[in-house]
């Protein structure tokens, strides 16, 4: 997996109007040069909504280079390298071939994929485009965060090695199918929670929707 882009951003405002929220979606690249990682991301990055946003499961936001055309065409304008918020855009895998739970790692650096990239309004937002998460959902092409299990200097001209593929299987392009659309697949839901690299914030959803089934 080639690394395209680094980038990092602090929260800032999302729009001009009064009482906009803050955002950490801006994300601007780097460059070259190497960059401290540390189990919470990027030194220079942040978010503003740390309930839904950051912390150990969502360390590294990472969006596939490969969608950026069509997202390109959709939208009629050339896109910048972090355009959808991502600390890392990639070339060489995609959420069909991505697994939750693969390890990878860059130089010193070893990290581990938790989850599906689930968009937010702020994406639309940034974008001036409402639809656009929606729209990310559909076609699946949601990015994915990862967790850091060994911290350190990150150089981005480093290839991206895949050390470890989880043996679950469990690709992202599966999970989004059945996080976002086919959400009553019990049996789906449980390949998914049986996942142990799978993220929190994923598992006590999908645990919740278990639950509820069981008791009605």
């Amino acid at each position: 997996m080639k690394i395209v882009s680094l980038n990092v951003g602090k929260p800032k405002p999302l729009t001009a109007d009064e009482g906009s929220v803050l955002s950490g979606i801006w994300k601007t690249s780097v460059g070259t040069g190497p960059i401290r990682l540390t189990e919470t991301g990027f030194h220079g990055d942040g978010q503003a909504d740390l309930v839904y946003h950051g912390g150990p499961d969502k360390a590294i936001c990472v969006y596939c280079y490969e969608h950026y055309p069509y997202w390109e065409q959709v939208m009629d304008k050339p896109l910048p390298h972090g355009a959808f918020g991502e600390n890392l855009t990639v070339q060489g895998l995609t959420e069909r071939e991505i697994r939750i739970g693969d390890i990878f790692e860059c130089g010193p650096v070893r990290v581990q994929v938790s989850q599906p990239r689930q968009p937010c309004y702020k994406l639309g937002k940034r974008h001036d485009r409402t639809e656009l998460p929606l729209l990310v959902l559909q076609t699946g092409y949601t990015g994915f965060y990862f967790r850091v299990l060994a911290a350190g200097m990150f150089d981005p001209t480093q290839p991206l090695q895949l050390v470890h593929p989880d043996p679950g299987g469990m690709t992202l392009e599966f999970a989004n199918r059945i996080f976002y659309h086919d959400k009553s697949n019990m049996t789906g839901i449980r390949r998914i929670l049986a996942v142990e690299a799978l993220s929190e914030a994923w598992r006590t959803s999908l645990e919740k929707r278990l639950d509820s089934t069981h008791s009605s």
